[in-house]
């Protein structure tokens, strides 16, 4: 094996799920598309449930000053919405989608965007896509990557019935964002204790709610400029850590 076999191997699981999913939604009418799309935001919505446990975890409470562990998800969080904000991350994102559905012929009216930015931050928000890539990359296996592939196959299918190629797009940021974190377990090693990745894990949990709510046509929550959070998180909480 090579590094970085997991992340392409969950790239390429991406793009058939998204290939099957295209094939299969142009076969489908348009209430059972909805249907579709809001079987995933609740799907979203259970997913960001499991990741949010952490926080009542005795071994991430223990870890940090009592009482700390909410403050820390509520000022990572706002501290991250400001930064995010201020960087227009959101509608840069939006920016990127438009001019990926330019480059694959999608209509305007398509929900190509939505497609790619929905389905990005559900690909790479959360610790599998971390820890797998840290554990490729420190040649530890890959096992973790193909269980992440597994799960991102049949979300990617689901999600690519209804939202179209956007979500084929979305292979783009997924590649960046673990390739990334492959690199740092190849040159840093193990960088990131548990309750490191515990509170980043309930920031992605966080932005998982905001994913599940705009599929659910409930709260369009510009989740893209909350994404700083997920770097913030594990940072204030070596801080806290320190006390």
């Amino acid at each position: 094996m090579f590094v970085g076999l997991g992340t392409l191997i969950n790239v390429a699981a991406i793009a058939l799920g998204s290939f099957l999913g295209i094939s299969l939604g142009s076969r489908l009418a348009a209430k059972s598309q909805k249907m579709i799309t809001d079987v995933l935001g609740l799907i979203t919505l259970l997913g960001a449930t499991s990741a949010l446990i952490p926080l009542w975890s005795q071994e991430f409470i223990r870890e940090l000053p009592k009482g700390s562990s909410l403050l820390l998800i509520l000022a990572a969080m706002l501290l991250g919405g400001l930064i995010g904000s201020a960087l227009n991350l959101e509608e840069k994102l939006d920016s990127f989608g438009e001019s990926l559905r330019k480059r694959f012929g999608a209509s305007s009216e398509s929900s190509f965007i939505e497609g790619f930015v929905s389905s990005s931050l559900l690909f790479v928000i959360g610790p599998l896509a971390i820890l797998g890539s840290v554990s490729d990359g420190m040649s530890q296996g890959i096992d973790q990557l193909v269980l992440k592939s597994s799960l991102d196959f049949f979300a990617a299918m689901a999600f690519a019935s209804t939202l179209g190629w956007g979500v084929m797009a979305s292979i783009i940021p997924v590649a960046i964002y673990q390739g990334a974190w492959t690199l740092a377990g190849l040159f840093l090693g193990s960088i990131l204790n548990s309750y490191q990745i515990d509170a980043m894990t309930i920031c992605g949990g966080l932005m998982l709610i905001g994913i599940g709510l705009r599929l659910l046509n409930i709260k369009k929550i510009a989740v893209g400029n909350l994404l700083p959070a997920l770097v913030l998180a594990p940072l204030l909480a070596t801080i806290l850590h320190s006390f």
